[in-house]
């Protein structure tokens, strides 16, 4: 038996990256699992490889309430129950210095980074209720805890995800839901091509390389991989972690231990935080990134 055997759950942003490791993690280890995702090609091939019998695709907007209650009501209809929820979609968001924020990009960002887990809560936790519990995991980062390591919106939403965390976590306590996020730190996801504002072929060539450009990212000296925050995510939906509730786990090979950000300049001796523009250069010259 699976440490998720006969579990059922929802994973948003499960076609790609973090998600896509995790839909893996839970059907190896025995569970069922909603691919929730905006991507229908991806979403729709990675549930044909791994079966109808334990996946389903749903393309779901996590901005939209709507889309979110139908994703969580696929589970219900074709596995019968919900025993976790894993709210991890997102992306970049908007960027560049605070005095040039764009409004609606903010919007936009908020809606996905904070008001989808929001939504995902909401309406997995009556079901949670009657069945006499489950687990709602959320996907923040170390951005969220630390300054330095990703955009001003985006660390602001994750660090709002924390705080969510630890607030819905004493409230569905004792229905016997828990409730506890993930921070992952440099994982080779396509996330950086977001931040980078990457077009897709670009995106590609990143993919191919970002694992041997976080190598010495961090204290360990190995890439972070989205398998590495599957294992936390299904340990989290897992009645091994039983007695966890309202906490952030964090999964960066220690970078948070660092004194500096994520994201340095050399060439400054770490005095100058530079510009997202100078950011994307160097990341993509290190990328091998043609036409940046």
């Amino acid at each position: 038996m699976g440490s998720l055997d006969g579990k059922v759950g929802v994973i948003t942003g499960g076609a790609s990256g973090i998600g896509e490791a995790t839909v893996r993690k839970f059907v190896e280890e025995g569970a069922r699992v909603v691919i929730a995702d905006l991507h229908e090609g991806r979403g729709n091939a990675l549930a044909e490889e791994l079966g109808a019998a334990a996946t389903s695709f749903v393309k779901t907007d996590v901005a939209s309430e709507d889309d979110v209650v139908a994703a969580i009501q696929a589970a219900q209809r074709k596995f019968g129950r919900l025993d976790s929820i894993f709210n991890n979609a997102g992306f970049g968001g908007v960027g560049g210095p605070i005095d040039e924020t764009d409004m609606a990009g903010y919007d936009t960002t908020m809606a996905v980074l904070l008001k989808g887990p929001i939504m995902g809560m909401k309406h997995a936790a009556p079901i949670m209720k009657e069945q006499g519990g489950g687990t709602i995991i959320s996907t923040a980062s170390v951005a969220g805890i630390r300054t330095n390591a990703g955009p001003h919106v985006y660390s602001a939403a994750k660090a709002a995800v924390i705080h969510l965390t630890k607030s819905v976590a004493v409230e569905l306590a004792p229905f016997g839901i828990r409730v506890n996020c993930v921070c992952p730190g440099a994982i080779a996801t396509r996330i950086f091509g977001g931040f980078m504002q990457l077009t897709p072929e670009q995106e590609e060539q990143m993919l191919a390389t970002l694992p041997s450009m976080f190598v010495n990212s961090q204290p360990l000296h190995q890439a972070g991989m989205p398998s590495d925050i599957a294992e936390g995510v299904a340990w989290l939906a897992s009645d091994a972690s039983r007695f966890v509730t309202g906490h952030a786990l964090v999964i960066d090979g220690g970078i948070t231990l660092h004194a500096t950000g994520l994201i340095q300049d050399p060439s400054a001796g770490g005095e100058r935080v530079p510009t997202p523009e100078e950011r994307r250069a160097r990341f993509a010259r290190a990328a091998g990134i043609e036409g940046s």
